[in-house]
C-alpha cells in the first residue's frame, strides 16, 4: 500500500511542479512517520522514501535507535528544552525552532556532539491560537542573527503550519506571508533556502508557493490508529 500511495503522490507533485514551472527535484519529500512503526518506516524507505519526520522527540529516539543513519531524520514538532538532547542526536534538521532559549541549547547539545545541527524557524502564519511559532519579525530577524554566531548551528530555513481550513485563499496567504519573510532576509543578508510548509491537505497550494520541504503522513502511510500503540504496529 506505501509504494502504491507514493507513486500516486509523487504523480500529483510532478504534475503541479509542471502546471507552475518548478523542478520536481527542488522539493524533500519528508515522510511523516509519527504513530507508525519502524516496519513501516522501511516499507516506505524501500519504495524510494529518504527523509522522515517526528513529532515527539522521544519516539524519533526509539526509531533511531532501532534504524540509525539509513534514513535522514527531520524533527518537526514543538520542541521542549529538556527533550533537545534527542532531538539532536537523531536528527539532520530540526524544524520547530521558536525561541533564543532553544537555540542556545540546541547549539550547546551539538556541540557537545561535534555537529553542526541544521535548523529552521517556525513562524505562525496563521490566526489560531492552537498554533505554536514566532510572530514578530523583529525576533525572528535577532535570532536568525544571533544563529551566525553559534558554530554548531546552521539555520537553513523557515517552517509554518497552515490554518486548518477549506478556504485556499487563507492557505495561500499563509504560505506566502512565510515566503515573502524568506526574501526579506535573504536581502538583509542572512541567506537561508529552505521554506518547510505543506500537508497532505494542502502540499499543491504550498509548491505554488514555493515550498522546498513537504510534511506528508496520510498520503503515505495511510490514516492514523492513535488508539494503537505505534510500537506494536
Amino acid at each position: 500500500m506505501i509504494a502504491e500511495n507514493l507513486v500516486r503522490l509523487l504523480e500529483r507533485i510532478d504534475k503541479k511542479c509542471k502546471q507552475v514551472g518548478r523542478n520536481p527535484e527542488e522539493i524533500r519529500l519528508i515522510a511523516v512517520s509519527k504513530y507508525f512503526g519502524t516496519d513501516a518506516i522501511l516499507e516506505a524507505n524501500k519504495a524510494g522514501v529518504k527523509d522522515f519526520g517526528e513529532n515527539r522527540a522521544q519516539e524519533l529516539m526509539l526509531k533511531y535507535d532501532k534504524i540509525g543513519d539509513t534514513v535522514v531524520w527531520h524533527f518537526i514538532g514543538t520542541l521542549q528544552k529538556n527533550k533537545v538532547k534527542y532531538a539532536v542526536k537523531a536528527a539532520e534538521y530540526i524544524h520547530s525552532v521558536d525561541s533564543i532559549e532553544l537555540l542556545e541549547e540546541i547549539n550547546k547539545r551539538a556541540s557537545s556532539l561535534n555537529k553542526v545541527q541544521k535548523i529552521l524557524l517556525e513562524v505562525k502564519t496563521s490566526y489560531e491560537e492552537s498554533k505554536s511559532g514566532l510572530t514578530n519579525e523583529e525576533e525572528i530577524f535577532g535570532i536568525a542573527e544571533q544563529a551566525k554566531h553559534y558554530s554548531n548551528v546552521n539555520l537553513v530555513g523557515l517552517m509554518t503550519i497552515a490554518p486548518l481550513t477549506d478556504d485556499e485563499n487563507l492557505i495561500r496567504k499563509s504560505f506566502r506571508e512565510l515566503r515573502l519573510l524568506k526574501d526579506k532576509m535573504n536581502k538583509s543578508g542572512i541567506n537561508i533556502t529552505e521554506l518547510s510548509m505543506g500537508m497532505t491537505s494542502d502540499f499543491e497550494i504550498a509548491i505554488e508557493e514555493g515550498s522546498t520541504m513537504l510534511r506528508i503522513g496520510s498520503a503515505i502511510f495511510g490514516e492514523r490508529n492513535y488508539s494503537k500503540d505505534w510500537r506494536q504496529v
